[in-house]
């Protein structure tokens, strides 16, 4: 397969739309939706009149965060002598981790402003998070960005603008973070883990840190640093950052108490 998709969606009035600002859009949207359905399936009435007013609040958290991540643990030299680049979040370049800090430092601050139960909050965001990550996978996968490693023995190899036949990852890291790791929190939350506070997103860290894990086996590392620690230790940068979210789910889902 040959995958040279125009990162443009279809213009309005001359403007561009990127697929990348709709994998956004529609994953933040989606996101929302399911919360406040698993709100109201949990009763959490007071958590939920806030929940259209969490949209500023999140969004801002994962696209600073995101941006700010990829920036400082990606391609710091690039940005800094082009900083202007740093503001065309269209082209790509969002990073999970930086997203993922973002969004629990943006989250805990809104919690703290209306005297929300953070983590309570956080555990129901917490099931719809793999529908965003599946939409923003589909998007680097037609951007044709963090590419897989190159592979002549599966019939569905993808050739990017390189013309170098390579693992999918991407569409593999959307099966994996989005559909795998959603019924994984579908199934935990319909067998009352949400009763455990603490436990949904601690088991959102766990499953996120292993199919993140599995999936960068298959991706090319994203940066000169992680290449370096590739070679020296057969690991890149991003399965160390895995390791470090998964013993945050360890942790989160062994401190959890019964509400």
């Amino acid at each position: 397969m040959i995958c040279d998709f125009s990162n443009v969606a279809f213009y309005i009035f001359g403007l561009p739309i990127y697929w990348y600002s709709l994998a956004y859009i529609f994953g933040i949207i989606i996101a929302l939706k399911l919360t406040a359905f698993f709100m109201k399936k949990s009763n959490n009435l007071y958590e939920l009149k806030y929940l259209d007013d969490f949209i500023g609040s999140i969004v801002i958290g994962i696209i600073l965060g995101g941006r700010l991540g990829h920036v400082l643990f990606y391609d710091f030299d690039f940005y800094w002598n082009h900083p202007i680049e740093i503001i065309k979040i269209w082209k790509g370049g969002m990073s999970f981790f930086g997203g993922f800090i973002g969004v629990v430092i943006s989250t805990f601050l809104f919690c703290r402003k209306r005297k929300i139960q953070f983590m309570k909050f956080i555990d129901i965001w917490s099931i719809s998070v793999p529908i965003g990550l599946f939409f923003g996978r589909i998007a680097n996968f037609i951007n044709g960005e963090l590419l897989g490693k190159p592979s002549h023995l599966i019939p569905w190899n993808v050739v990017f603008k390189d013309e170098i036949p390579r693992h999918p990852s991407q569409i593999y890291e959307a099966i994996l973070e989005g559909t795998v790791l959603f019924i994984i929190m579908l199934f935990s939350y319909y067998k009352r883990q949400d009763v455990f506070q603490g436990r949904l997103s601690g088991i959102f860290c766990l499953g996120y840190g292993i199919c993140r894990f599995i999936g960068e086996i298959f991706r090319e590392p994203d940066s000169l640093f992680s290449w370096e620690l590739y070679f020296q230790t057969g690991f890149n940068l991003n399965q160390y950052m895995c390791l470090l979210i998964i013993s945050l789910g360890v942790i989160l889902i062994y401190k959890s108490k019964k509400t």
